[in-house]
């Protein structure tokens, strides 16, 4: 029978080489998972409370412009506002699904990805060239999987049952990033999942035996009491690096929904950067433009057809404005 007595305490220990001494970074780490709660679950507690302090504090800054008039010139869709009542809906569906959704996928991260190699408590933490490296494969892997995945959901049945919800507002705004159903949130949440998995599944090294698990199972293996392990490698997976690569996720899918094209924003100085630009003709088309970091498959794949076409006319209607402003 599964003993939650034992495995609510915290039996995984930090690992330092001989002679290191950890930083003070890599010491809070360490500190943190020095208590009795288990570490599973406590390291998704700290990943669903940074996921909302990244997540929020990435979008107050834009709700605070929407109420500063010379912002306006940079809204995308200038005519059309957010109201309240809107803002108070998609927030609540948003913190919900946060919570019911996200935080269990969280919980489920860490024995998959441990399972798999990635180094936990061990010091010292990667390098700023290795977290650089993994997270440009991580946006590459999820936008992979997040444009083929979103178009799927645009097919007939899948589109009304599953992705309608999170169109149903054309002009983007920040929070609205995770307005969607629940099985939109698990189909394109893969994609947050995908980058680290297979990262982890090319650079770990031999299989480590463990205990074998009980009666308890799934949960037990779940809660790190059973099961054994792939070594790591000095390239594997950090869970720093998953707290790097939340934050720099989360940056992308509210600024992608935020409304706003500002003129230093990246997809000026880099082309193939997708983008609020990008994806605000996505919402307001329904269809195309379905990358969410770069532009490059809709290029191959020819799904951004409308959208060229789109701005063409927006660019001949603004030369056409301008030209009648200096003949008057």
């Amino acid at each position: 029978m599964l003993n939650l007595t034992t495995l609510s305490t915290n039996a995984v220990k930090p690992v330092i080489p001989d002679g290191y001494s950890p930083n003070a970074l890599e010491q809070l780490w360490f500190n943190i998972f020095s208590g009795d709660m288990n570490p599973t679950i406590k390291l998704a507690l700290i990943l669903f409370a940074w996921h909302e302090f990244v997540f929020y504090s990435r979008f107050f800054p834009y709700l605070i412009l929407d109420q500063i008039p010379y912002f306006r010139q940079y809204k995308i869709q200038a005519d059309k506002q957010v109201s309240n009542e809107t803002l108070l809906k998609v927030t609540r569906h948003v913190s919900i699904s946060q919570i019911t959704t996200q935080l269990p996928m969280m919980i489920l991260f860490k024995p998959i990805v441990e399972t798999l190699g990635m180094r936990f408590l061990e010091a010292p933490f990667p390098s700023v060239p290795l977290i650089v490296l993994q997270n440009v494969f991580f946006m590459l892997a999820e936008d992979t999987y997040h444009y083929w995945g979103h178009r799927a959901l645009h097919w007939g049945w899948l589109y009304k049952n599953i992705h309608k919800q999170h169109h149903e507002y054309q002009a983007t705004f920040g929070i609205a990033a995770e307005y969607a159903s629940v099985a939109e949130v698990l189909i394109l949440g893969i994609g947050f999942f995908i980058g680290p998995v297979i990262w982890s599944l090319f650079s770990m090294g031999a299989w480590v035996a463990g205990d074998a698990c009980d009666a308890g199972g799934f949960l037990q293996w779940v809660l790190g009491g059973c099961g054994g392990h792939y070594a790591s490698s000095q390239y594997s997976l950090h869970v720093f690096t998953v707290f790097m690569w939340l934050a720099l996720r989360l940056v992308l899918t509210v600024d992608n929904h935020c409304g706003y094209d500002f003129p230093w924003s990246i997809r000026h100085f880099f082309p193939v950067w997708a983008g609020a630009d990008w994806h605000d003709y996505h919402h307001l088309a329904f269809i195309g433009n379905y990358g969410s970091t770069f532009r490059y498959w809709d290029w191959i794949c020819g799904t951004d057809v409308g959208y060229i076409k789109h701005t063409a006319k927006k660019a001949e209607m603004l030369q056409r404005s301008g030209g009648a402003k200096k003949t008057n």
